[in-house]
């Protein structure tokens, strides 16, 4: 069974296809909120429908307060701020796959068809939320490593202190491709607390909870772009940098095509990325072979 987005292939179905919408969804939805690393450590937002494709997130500014004298007017002084606001936005856009259904083998699957394409679609759409999200890590303004470097416990460190240092609110979550973390995996086994205090809240996160170093949450997971065959950009944020909103989590439709004897079965996501402070990562640029 194939499912993808702008060619056709046939698989089978057991009942009829409007009847199996409901349990497809659920089951999607199911896959696609425990495949997911990245929205469980950034902000999001949800967007309500009709009020636009675009979301403005205010951006505050760090403030600092004065020692003041008794009896003395704060007003006028340095602690008499204006607070002003920058904002980033977010651009909701579609994102989807297909498959179709033939009539052929209507009554001749023999496997659990709404399983299969329920994990077909929520797998799709969190690899896709995901991507959206590891591929602004080139994006932070803080940098490591150069490509080809092997990851090493003192990037960690490095990267832990520069975020601290400049005041970048907590928790740090590290996400790195599995390629380039197990260069500290093999090396530093004893180093990580498995006993962290990270929510982890689903089976993506679980299985790539890798453990807590110099202060950060480690995970690993395939869906960190690539920059090329041996080179890739991983980061330590805060999760106030990056965000993400959503519109759609995810919508299936269907359509019957005659010619083909067939129904084609449509998932759809809408939502957006965003970098919201780019100095609240630090992109580590790094070997991507084993």
């Amino acid at each position: 069974m194939t499912a993808f987005t702008g060619n056709k292939s046939g698989i089978g179905i057991t009942n009829s296809l409007q009847e199996l919408i409901s349990p497809i969804v659920t089951e999607a939805l199911f896959v696609s909120s425990e495949m997911s690393i990245m929205p469980n450590l950034v902000k999001t937002y949800s967007i309500p429908a009709n009020a636009g494709k675009v979301l403005n997130i205010p951006i505050y500014g760090t403030e600092t307060a004065i020692a003041l004298t008794e009896g003395t007017d704060i007003v006028g002084t340095a602690g008499d701020l204006t607070i002003n606001t920058s904002s980033q936005s977010i651009t909701l856009a579609e994102a989807g796959l297909m498959t179709l259904v033939t009539d052929m083998t209507l009554n001749h699957a023999t496997s659990n068809v709404v399983a299969d394409l329920g994990k077909i679609f929520g797998e799709a759409i969190a690899r896709k939320h995901d991507q959206s999200l590891t591929a602004l890590f080139g994006s932070f303004t803080n940098s490591i490593g150069a490509p080809q470097d092997e990851l090493t416990v003192e990037a960690l460190f490095k990267a832990y202190s520069t975020l601290k240092s400049a005041a970048v609110p907590g928790p740090y979550f590290g996400v790195f491709h599995p390629k380039a973390i197990y260069n500290i995996k093999k090396t530093m086994t004893n180093t990580f607390n498995p006993q962290s205090n990270v929510n982890v809240v689903n089976q993506a996160m679980s299985e790539g909870y890798v453990g807590r170093i110099a202060g950060i949450d480690i995970f690993e997971s395939s869906n960190v772009v690539e920059d090329s065959a041996t080179s890739v950009t991983n980061a330590v944020f805060s999760r106030d940098a990056l965000g993400l909103a959503v519109s759609s989590d995810l919508k299936i439709a269907t359509q019957r095509d005659e010619s083909m004897r067939g129904t084609e079965v449509v998932a759809t996501t809408v939502y957006g990325v965003s970098l919201l402070h780019t100095s609240y990562g630090v992109k580590i640029i790094g070997d991507n072979q084993l």
